[in-house]
């Protein structure tokens, strides 16, 4: 073998590798790399924090007024319990008994509240309600010098259940409304084996005539706001257990001050609460002895909305009364009203 043989046999250089393939080997700087992804962080972080700068557009603003305001409805719906009606024979209509005053009592036509509450549902209604009349009474013992006291409710819900109306009566005959006696003399002939709901509602008036809202020494105190309504609610439930009753409150009203302005119910205080205390306290009565209320001071009649619905400081027009109407139906009777539909 020679030298020339040795050298065909020597590997190529790299360099002529290179030219031979036409191919350049692949090299990573590792500090373009990392000054690269230095940047491409910087600029990111500058564009978010430009465009947090910047913000997004409010839709506050600070001329704007309004005077709604956000409530909950506080309605507690309360079905009859179904051993109750056990001994009880369903006639097949469903008859209602309206206690109460003003906002049953003054219209008793069809666009009254009892008679839209009939057209609504459908149901046999009959109305028992005394304008002007309160829930508590004023003396603890009855006087005659107080013959109110014997139409306020307590008074009436003791009459129907024993079937005395004696006092009652007599004090209806010392009314100048020409509507007492006959109301009265319906609720004496009543069969109270065709009732199936009796519904309560009265307006502010009690809290208006500064009616203590509660006795704390003595729950059953009828000269109490509270008490006389527990005391009612307990009477019509021992001689009726049959009987669904249903109590809706009253609804957003004034009172008039010294000077003859309109004082707001809910923000002024007459001594035992202002009207939202009140109505708190009626459903706490309403939930302790176990019936249905209906919140009408939130979820009907309002500060947002009386004057679309009332007549003066207390008194309800007929579009409120539509509106309690189908309040009452939509809580307690939602089949009836599409049977009537």
């Amino acid at each position: 073998m020679n030298q020339d043989t040795e050298k065909n046999t020597t590997s190529p250089e790299p360099e002529t590798q290179e030219k031979q393939t036409g191919k350049l080997p692949f090299r990573i700087n590792l500090h373009i790399v990392l000054l690269s992804a230095i940047v491409i962080i910087v600029v990111v972080c500058a564009y978010k924090l430009y465009k947090w700068n910047k913000g997004k557009p409010s839709d506050y603003d600070p001329n704007f007024q309004t005077t709604e305001f956000d409530v909950e409805v506080l309605d507690s719906i309360i079905p009859l319990a179904p051993d109750k009606k056990k001994e009880h024979e369903d006639d097949g209509v469903t008859t209602i008994l309206c206690l109460g005053n003003d906002p049953f009592s003054l219209d008793k036509g069809e666009k009254g509240l009892a008679q839209q509450i009939a057209a609504k549902s459908g149901a046999t209604v009959y109305n028992g309600a005394l304008t002007g009349t309160t829930i508590g009474a004023t003396q603890e013992i009855y006087n005659d010098g107080y013959w109110m006291d014997a139409l306020s409710l307590s008074y009436l819900a003791k009459g129907i259940a024993s079937g005395d109306f004696s006092i009652i009566e007599a004090a209806a005959y010392c009314s100048y409304d020409p509507d007492f006696v006959p109301t009265v003399q319906m609720l004496e002939g009543l069969d109270m084996e065709k009732i199936d709901i009796i519904c309560i509602m009265y307006d502010g008036i009690d809290y208006i005539n500064k009616i203590p809202s509660d006795d704390p020494n003595d729950p059953y105190s009828i000269v109490a706001y509270t008490g006389a309504l527990r005391t009612a609610i307990t009477a019509l439930q021992e001689a009726f257990p049959y009987i669904r009753i249903v109590v809706m409150s009253h609804t957003f009203c004034h009172s008039i001050n010294e000077e003859g302005n309109f004082q707001n119910g809910d923000r002024v205080d007459l001594g035992h609460g202002t009207l939202s205390h009140y109505l708190q306290k009626e459903l706490d009565v309403t939930l302790d002895c176990g019936v249905s209320w209906i919140d009408n001071f939130y979820g009907s009649i309002n500060e947002d909305n009386y004057l679309d619905y009332m007549t003066d400081y207390i008194h309800i027009n007929e579009a409120g009364k539509e509106l309690l109407a189908q309040r009452f139906v939509d809580c307690i009777l939602p089949q009836e009203k599409n049977d009537a539909e």
